[in-house]
């Protein structure tokens, strides 16, 4: 037997539909600074939030940033660490959000960037010589 589905339920659907399709209107771009806001953070702390990673990106439209960091979650590029934070967002009234760490496959990503970096300046420093 089919289950009727009712008038606010569908509303809902329709709301949760759009704001998916604006999740995935962005561009690689968007998608690009919020990995490296990520891994700058887990460079530099132990732990982070989407609290830090939001204080240094541009206004990116409702729940991109969490689908994003989801995106990284499910990558294994970041872990929850289990605790939570009240979220410094205006949006969500200081609900609790999740406090990360980057897992040995994002410190992964960071060396091999930093190795790229270093054989790129080399490159640089030879041929200015």
């Amino acid at each position: 037997m089919t289950r009727r589905v009712s008038v606010a339920e569908r509303l809902a659907s329709i709301k949760k539909d759009a704001l998916l399709a604006d999740i995935a209107k962005h561009s690689d771009w968007d998608k690009f600074l919020v990995e490296q806001a990520v891994l700058h953070f887990g460079a530099k702390q132990t732990t982070f939030s989407c609290n830090d990673v939001r204080s240094v990106l541009p206004d990116l439209g409702k729940g991109f940033l969490g689908a994003a960091i989801n995106s990284l979650r499910s990558a294994n590029v970041i872990a929850h660490t289990g605790q939570y934070v009240p979220s410094t967002s205006e949006a969500t009234h200081g609900h609790p959000i999740a406090v990360w760490e980057l897992t040995a496959k994002g410190r992964g990503i960071i060396a091999a960037r930093k190795t790229a970096a270093r054989i790129a300046a080399g490159i640089a420093e030879r041929r200015a010589a």
